[in-house]
């Protein structure tokens, strides 16, 4: 039986310690609790207009399916990571290329 990491193509997970340290270093971060799609992958892209090659985006939000949807959104213009709390709140890491 196949697993939901075999049917979805969400990005790399990071594991606590990783998200917390990265979240010091973000360039710019986006609160998008309470937000769903489009909402959050359009600020994505916005906010990535403004950033320099190598620089950090970072969106929280508790709306899990932003997590495969904003990376997907943003394309190549950044390389993605995921976040989960384990407590419906998600950072999604972009690192504009």
């Amino acid at each position: 039986m196949p697993s939901i990491d075999d049917v979805t193509n969400t990005p790399d997970e990071l594991s606590d310690d990783q998200a917390d340290e990265l979240l010091e270093e973000a360039d710019l971060v986006q609160d998008m609790m309470g937000e769903v799609c489009p909402y959050p992958q359009v600020e994505a892209k916005k906010g990535l207009q403004g950033l320099e090659s190598g620089d950090l985006l970072v969106q929280e939000t508790d709306h899990v399916p932003c997590t495969e949807n904003v990376p997907r959104a943003v394309g190549d213009d950044a390389d993605a990571q995921v976040w989960r709390s384990g407590d419906a709140v998600y950072r999604i890491y972009l690192r504009k290329r």
